[in-house]
């Protein structure tokens, strides 16, 4: 007595959205997927005749696509380059611009192109060194809440100063 064993279309289904419900648990955008493309199959086997190789071949074929394209194009998107969530010593070395100048009575603004630590302007002061808006600085240390920065002349200056 000979059994054919055959995967019909709901198996397909079935296991598609068993992955999508794996991956809500297991938040790696791997299982994910195949589940899309096991979905896909279903949707083919429904529609043709396929033979049980070729749809295996399908989904494996599918899945590969997909994780490629995840990894190639959908995944660099969502990197974080705000530096959110990190210490305060990233911030060290960043240039930004003066928007408002600091004073020796008060603190100015800093503005960076992209944010850091979540924020594109920062309260900032100097060690004692004039600034306007529109100058480009680099931040040197951190106090608090604010940053110390530093005219980019002056620390190509400095740079020059110790190469000689």
């Amino acid at each position: 007595m000979e059994i054919l064993w055959m995967i019909e279309p709901w198996h397909w289904l079935v296991l598609g959205f068993v992955l999508l419900i794996v991956e809500m648990f297991v938040p790696t955008f791997a299982s994910l997927w195949f589940g899309a493309a096991a979905i896909i199959v279903a949707a083919l086997s429904w529609l043709l005749p396929i033979s049980i190789v070729a749809q295996v071949i399908i989904w494996l074929v599918l899945s590969a696509i997909f994780l490629l394209a995840w990894f190639k194009f959908i995944k660099p998107l969502s990197v974080d380059r705000t530096k959110a969530g990190l210490g305060g010593s990233v911030i060290v070395g960043e240039v930004g611009m003066i928007i408002e100048p600091p004073q020796l009575d008060r603190a100015g603004m800093v503005r960076f192109s992209v944010p850091i630590v979540g924020a594109a302007e920062w309260v900032c002061r100097t060690r004692g060194e004039q600034v306007a808006v529109g100058d480009r600085v680099v931040v040197t240390d951190i106090v608090g809440n604010e940053l110390i920065v530093s005219s980019m002349k002056s620390q190509a200056a400095m740079h020059k100063n110790m190469q000689v």
